[in-house]
């Protein structure tokens, strides 16, 4: 096993200050473009060639391809004799037998097992707080540092309620804020640039990409006490009548949920099949009325859905720009009145990440990039087809009684 003879990169002040402390935690809120990444690869680096504590060093993105572009900068910035790269795992093992790994955040279950020496957790207020607890979990036995880092996002999400406690002095962990000015006094970015963004950007908008300044308004079209308010403690035990289909064969997913007489998520599910299984696992488990996304492809599955019958139970839904925003007002004004409840989960994990922004054609409703949004259009079509039927429950649906179904857990 070689050793390595390192000598650190060229560093601001504020990106050493930042990263290079003693402490053990370290929270960096950062604007756009000032350095957060290159000091972040630069620190795990040192952790696996200069201080090594275990075999992995971790970086945690939100998405694959997020990872990926992390990867690609250290794979760069390593002298080949130094390291061996392998593509398919996204992992650069060092001379020293130290491996670096980049991994995604999106299914926290993935990245429980491991003694981790070193993490950084990159773009966190993108990144779910299951991946967060993860991630905290492999450091355990090592006693390994970790740096979490991104972009200002509201003051819902849980990387900006942490950083408040690094602020404000919490024991082993320590408080950084890199600024765009100071981006610009390094020569890192252009002052001319900066006052264009001024220009271009509504003001919450600039202030947290580019003064790292949290804005009351995150871009979450429904709103986390909201949101945090709907939530119950799990599915009803009520029959659904109405439903939303969100349909997706690789990458995304298809999505059925299903609401009972009192709006109360009865039913939830989310899987990745083929056309033909999914298909029979719409038409299984949808017997109510029912909104499907019928873009694309989503046509002739409809269609496929429509036969034997159930014509009434199978509506379509194309989505525009202008009929997304329909159904998903619909929706925030449901969930800001408390009138549609679900379970916590992968529902309220979407609600959290979803984002509006305006354009010039009108209103843009989206998951933020990478991703997903299945769970949240699939409540808004069920949530819609509830509203146009108004929940009526149907007589036969608790064995022939039309009166006192069984209450859901949460008005139990």
């Amino acid at each position: 096993m070689r050793a390595i003879t390192y000598e650190r990169p060229s560093l601001t002040d504020y990106q050493t200050s930042g990263f290079f402390h003693q402490f053990r935690i370290g929270l960096i809120e950062g604007a756009t473009k000032t350095g957060k990444g290159h000091a972040g690869l630069t620190w795990l680096f040192e952790q696996a060639a200069v201080k090594p504590k275990a075999l992995n060093y971790w970086w945690v993105a939100p998405v694959y391809q997020q990872a990926a572009i992390a990867y690609n900068r250290l794979k760069l910035a390593i002298p080949r004799a130094l390291r061996k790269c392998n593509e398919t795992d996204l992992s650069i093992t060092l001379v020293n037998k130290r491996v670096i790994r980049f991994l995604s955040g999106e299914k926290p279950d993935n990245l429980y097992g491991e003694d981790v020496g070193a993490a950084v957790i990159d773009e966190a207020t993108r990144l779910r707080e299951a991946s967060w607890h993860a991630v905290r979990s492999t450091l355990t036995y090592t006693r390994g540092p970790v740096r979490i880092m991104g972009n200002v996002k509201g003051k819902g999400n849980w990387m900006y309620k942490l950083a408040r406690k690094a602020q404000g002095g919490e024991q082993d962990m320590h408080y950084a804020k890199f600024v765009s000015a100071q981006a610009v006094a390094a020569g890192i970015l252009a002052h001319e640039e900066i006052e264009g963004a001024r220009r271009d950007l509504p003001e919450n908008v600039f202030k947290e990409l580019y003064l790292a300044e949290a804005s009351d308004e995150s871009g979450n079209p429904f709103g986390m006490d909201n949101i945090a308010a709907c939530v119950v403690s799990g599915l009803s035990v009520n029959p659904p009548v109405a439903n939303g289909v969100d349909l997706a064969k690789s990458v995304d997913w298809t999505v059925i949920i299903g609401l009972d007489w009192l709006g109360t998520v009865s039913l939830f599910e989310r899987f990745q099949k083929p056309w033909e299984e999914t298909i029979t696992a719409v038409d299984h488990f949808v017997h109510s009325n029912a909104m499907v996304d019928s873009t694309g492809v989503g046509d002739p599955i409809l269609e496929r859905l429509q036969r034997g019958g159930k014509t009434s139970v199978f509506e379509g839904l194309k989505f525009t720009s202008e009929s997304k925003q329909k159904i998903m007002e619909g929706l925030a004004v449901a969930i800001q009145g408390q009138k549609v409840h679900y379970p916590d989960g992968p529902i309220r994990a979407e609600l959290e990440m979803f984002e509006y922004e305006y354009t010039r054609t009108g209103v843009r409703y989206t998951a933020p990039e990478g991703m997903h949004d299945d769970c949240v259009c699939a409540l808004a079509m069920a949530w819609s087809k509830f509203s146009a039927t108004q929940g009526k429950r149907p007589a036969s649906s608790w064995g022939g009684h039309a009166s006192s179904p069984p209450k859901p857990s949460w008005m139990r």
